[in-house]
């Protein structure tokens, strides 16, 4: 009786903001359009094929490429994450307590900063007259006076200083609480250091890795303010399709659809993640 006191306001608030509009949004995916956007009969299953590619004129890949190219978005952007945050993470912990918090400031200082005000500087920054273009040049990326502004360049840069932190903290976590007894005796029995890595120290952090990059590729496949200001807007992506279809085409059951495709995928992933955690303590009670 009292969690039902205690939890149940904040059960009901879930429901009334979360549930429903969530369960409203697949039962929109079935319904048909109408001629000035409104939704009626019959059910139909055809948002979902017109996703897929099948429309009315037979095979279309235009929205199997945008989800092709968004996953693809989403995928390397987490693993450009991963390879700078594994490192950085590892550097912060080792740091002396006193200079820990200063450290992780530094890593959520994007955050104090609006996304579209860090997006238009980004496009300031790698314009062909700024300094930064000019010290790429002088390191051999690009030719004199080309601009990375806009291309897919430009896209990659703003994807990581926006989504870094959520790689990098996760990853700290983990790595703030390796045992590294464990890597000093696989270096007693003759590890190498990869061999350290992967069989000590790996498996300690994956708990971390994993949740960073579900952190990262998520929101980054859905993604679509940064492709499109830094990109040129040459591209659709697949949150600038969900906007599309429910502002200027005013087809909400088509968008509902891809709406759901994204929201399937977000679950999937938390799926995966918690498999994994199972696994691991499965492993540990081993």
């Amino acid at each position: 009786m009292r969690s039902l006191i205690t939890s149940g306001p904040a059960g009901v608030w879930l429901g009334i903001l979360l549930f429903l509009p969530l369960i409203a949004v697949v039962a929109i995916s079935f319904f048909s359009k109408g001629d000035y956007g409104e939704l009626q009969m019959p059910l139909t299953l055809e948002n979902y094929k017109r996703l897929l590619g099948y429309g009315e004129l037979g095979y279309d890949p235009l929205y199997p490429a945008i989800v092709g190219r968004s996953l693809a978005l989403g995928f390397g952007t987490a693993l450009i994450c991963l390879f700078f945050g594994l490192p950085l993470a590892f550097f912060i912990a080792r740091l002396p307590e006193r200079f820990k918090t200063p450290a992780l400031t530094l890593v959520v200082i994007p955050f104090w900063t609006n996304l579209l005000i860090r997006t238009y500087a980004w496009q300031i920054l790698l314009s062909p007259e700024s300094w930064v273009s000019r010290f790429l040049h002088i390191v051999g990326l690009g030719q004199t006076g080309e601009a990375f502004y806009p291309g897919s360049f430009a896209v990659a840069i703003g994807m990581v200083c926006d989504y870094l932190p959520f790689m990098v903290l996760p990853l700290y976590s983990s790595v703030e609480k390796l045992d590294w007894s464990l890597a000093e005796a696989a270096m007693d029995l003759g590890a190498g250091s990869f061999n350290v890595y992967r069989h000590a120290l790996l498996p300690q952090i994956k708990p971390g890795l994993i949740s960073g990059f579900i952190l990262v590729f998520l929101p980054a496949t859905g993604q679509f303010v940064i492709p499109d200001l830094l990109g040129g807007a040459k591209t659709v992506m697949l949150g600038n399709a969900i906007q599309q279809q429910f502002g200027q085409s005013r087809d909400w059951p088509f968008g509902s659809a891809i709406n759901t495709v994204a929201l399937l995928a977000v679950l999937a992933g938390l799926w995966l993640y918690n498999r994994s955690l199972r696994g691991q303590e499965g492993d540990s009670l081993l």
